[in-house]
C-alpha cells in the first residue's frame, strides 16, 4: 500500500467512522529481462520518497540493502503536509529539490504521468526517466522488484545473492503479510483515523491481536518465517519502529509499547541493528511529519518531546537463531 495524502485529500472513512485506504493505481513492473516494456537498467530509474512514510521506508531499506543506491536515484518530500499536499524543499533537513522533473509538488509528477489524474498523491513513486511516467506507486510491488529485478546492478555479490522473497519461503511470507497487514501496518492508520469510538475499538483492538501473535511467534524464531531476514520483517519493522514514538500517543494505540513485548523489543533491536537499516530510519522527519501533518488529530500541531529509546543496545536475538539452526 502507499501514503496518502490526508491534509489535501481528506482521510476517507465509511459511514461508520472507519479509515479506508485507497488502493494504488499505477502497477507497472520493472523486469531484468524488459518482457514487461520497463527494462532494469542503472540510473534509469528514479524513487521518490517521503522519510516519515512507512510505506515508503520499506523501499528505501530495500533499495540500501541490495546496493542499489547508486542504481536508483531519490528524492525526499519534505517533512510536513501543507495545504497543497507533498511538496519539494531544500530547507528542510534531509529534504531535496525535485532533481527530476524539476516540480514543485509531486500531484505535479502524476500528472506528468497522466494530465487527468485526480486519485490519491501517494509516496512512494518509482519513476521512469526515459518514459516520463511513473511505473509504479505500490510500496510492496516496488519492494520486490528491487529485490529481484536489479541484481546484475548490485554494488556487491552479497548483495546480489541477497533474497528477501525466497521461493521457499514465499507462501509462508504471503500468509504472515496477509494478517500483518490489515491488523497491524495500516491497523495503526484505522486506529488514529477512526472518526467514531465504534471504529477506533474495532481496530485498536486487532493492532493488539496482531502485536500478541508475532510476540508468539518470536518467542519460537529469531524471524517471522524461521531463521532467514524476508520481505516480512522490512514490511513489519517499519510500523514497530515508529510505534512507541509515535502510534502509541498520536494514533492512540496506547495498550502496550513495542518495549512491553521481550521478544518484540529484542527483535526490533535486531533488525534496526542490520547494518544499513539505521541509515534509513530518520526520527525527525516521523515525528514532526505525523504530529505537523495530521491536524484533525493534532490541530495545535505541537511535537511531542519524547520518548528517548535506545535502539542499539544488545538484542540477544543470535541465541534464537540458533535454536532456529
Amino acid at each position: 500500500m502507499a501514503a496518502t495524502d490526508p491534509k489535501l485529500l481528506k482521510v476517507d472513512n465509511s459511514d461508520k467512522g472507519e479509515f479506508v485506504r485507497a488502493k494504488s493505481v499505477f502497477r507497472d513492473w520493472i523486469t531484468a529481462d524488459g518482457s514487461s516494456g520497463f527494462p532494469s537498467e542503472a540510473g534509469r530509474y528514479h524513487l521518490y520518497v517521503s522519510l516519515a512514510c512507512p510505506w515508503a521506508h520499506r523501499t528505501l531499506i530495500v533499495r540500501k540493502l541490495k546496493g542499489l543506491e547508486d542504481v536508483i536515484s531519490c528524492d525526499v518530500v519534505d517533512l510536513v503536509l501543507d495545504g497543497e499536499g507533498w511538496s519539494f524543499s531544500d530547507k528542510s533537513p534531509n529534504c531535496t529539490l525535485d532533481t527530476v522533473n524539476g516540480c514543485s509538488r509531486l500531484r505535479e509528477v502524476y500528472r506528468i504521468a497522466n494530465p487527468d489524474y485526480d486519485g490519491r498523491i501517494t509516496v512512494p513513486v518509482l519513476w521512469d526517466k526515459q518514459k516520463k511516467t511513473v511505473v509504479n506507486n505500490e510500496s510492496s510491488e516496488i519492494l520486490r522488484m528491487l529485490n529481484s529485478e536489479f541484481n546484475a546492478f548490485c554494488s556487491t555479490e552479497d548483495q546480489r545473492e541477497l533474497d528477501y522473497y525466497p521461493e521457499h519461503l514465499r507462501t509462508d511470507i504471503d500468509a504472515v503479510n496477509e494478517w500483518i497487514y490489515p491488523m497491524i501496518n495500516n491497523g495503526v492508520y484505522r486506529s488514529g483515523f477512526a472518526t467514531s469510538q465504534e471504529a477506533y475499538d474495532v481496530a485498536v483492538r486487532d493492532v493488539f491481536q496482531g502485536l500478541d501473535k508475532i510476540e508468539d511467534i518470536l518467542s519460537k524464531s529469531r524471524y517471522l518465517t524461521g531463521k532467514s531476514l524476508t520481505e516480512a520483517d522490512i514490511r513489519l519493522f517499519t510500523t514497530l519502529i515508529r510505534f512507541d514514538v509515535v502510534y502509541v500517543g498520536h494514533f492512540k494505540c496506547n495498550k502496550k509499547r513495542i518495549v512491553d513485548y521481550p521478544n518484540m523489543w529484542g527483535y526490533l533491536r535486531d533488525l534496526y541493528q542490520v547494518p544499513g537499516v539505521a541509515d534509513t530510519v530518520n526520527f525527525e522527519h516521523i515525528t514532526k511529519h505525523y504530529m505537523g501533518s495530521h491536524t484533525m488529530i493534532n490541530p495545535t500541531r505541537i511535537v511531542s518531546i519524547g520518548p528517548d529509546i535506545d535502539f542499539t543496545t544488545p538484542h540477544g536475538r543470535e541465541a534464537m537463531q540458533e535454536r532456529n539452526d
